[in-house]
């Protein structure tokens, strides 16, 4: 019997140590991309093109940062950005966590008709609403403006349905206990939902920033001039007037992507936590 639990163990070891090497393959495949951009972002422009490419650049060099930084409408692509990005982000997660507290812990007249609406309307793709939410749009004249690239992602139902899932598995006996107290609704939302719902909105928080900083199909179309585009759609441009100067592209794209590595790890100890509430009880 003791061989056989032996054997056993063995076996799970075996087991373990594969799927650790597997998972490891899979992370150094997925930061390829990641390492070759920053490689070429500091090689020669010269040097890009040669074969075979060079794993690590010899010498490296900041003279693509210094170039793309003289690009005219880099920083207001930047500044555009980042404006989308942090509005969309506060308005969005505001928004949704008040319609997933309403969803999650109140009844009302038709509230499992709203949420099943909201369900449906995630599985409609975003390519099939671009031409008429193009077209209402135009007709608020918002048409190369913030408006447009802000005001229709700041109420996007997976966000709601997500925080309502989160929200639901929150004590109601809080709730509860803080109206007999004379909290008002409010009240309850900012002092009792929010801070206990911190972790979960943390997750949101991450997920729509970098989501909003990568956006490229909608600035694309609602933007007519170069200076009202994002940092994105601001380097297929870039790319359009220069296609060969790869290492300039890359030093952007290194630029571009600074502020995202920044805002996942200083929101990591509690995204990690969002993502693991609730698959533990106990």
């Amino acid at each position: 019997m003791a061989a056989y639990i032996r054997i056993f163990k063995r076996k799970i070891m075996l087991w373990q140590v594969g799927v650790i090497l597997f998972l490891t393959v899979l992370a150094v495949v997925s930061l390829l991309p990641l390492y070759w951009m920053i490689v070429t972002a500091f090689s020669k422009p010269e040097l890009v093109l040669e074969f075979p490419p060079k794993i690590v650049p010899m010498p490296p060099t900041i003279e693509n940062f210094i170039e793309i930084m003289k690009l005219k409408n880099l920083l207001r692509w930047l500044f555009n950005t980042a404006v989308i990005s942090v509005s969309v982000t506060a308005g969005g997660v505001f928004l949704a966590s008040m319609a997933g507290y309403s969803l999650a812990k109140k009844r009302f007249p038709g509230n499992r008709v709203i949420l099943w609406i909201y369900i449906g309307s995630m599985m409609i793709p975003m390519q099939v609403t671009l031409v008429p939410l193009y077209i209402l749009v135009q007709k608020l004249k918002m048409v190369d403006t913030y408006w447009a690239l802000i005001l229709p992602f700041l109420g996007t139902p997976w966000a709601v349905f997500m925080v309502k899932q989160f929200m639901a598995s929150l004590p109601s006996e809080l709730i509860e206990s803080a109206r007999i107290d004379g909290c008002s609704e409010w009240g309850i939302y900012a002092r009792i939902i929010f801070p206990l719902a911190i972790q979960g909105l943390t997750v949101l928080i991450v997920i729509t920033f970098v989501t909003q900083w990568n956006s490229f199909l909608w600035v694309l179309i609602a933007t007519n001039s170069v200076e009202m585009r994002n940092i994105q759609a601001g380097l297929s441009y870039f790319q359009e007037l220069y296609p060969m100067r790869y290492s300039d592209i890359m030093a952007a794209s290194t630029l571009a992507a600074i502020p995202m590595i920044i805002v996942f790890f200083s929101f990591q100890k509690y995204f990690l936590k969002g993502i693991t509430v609730g698959a533990l009880k106990g």
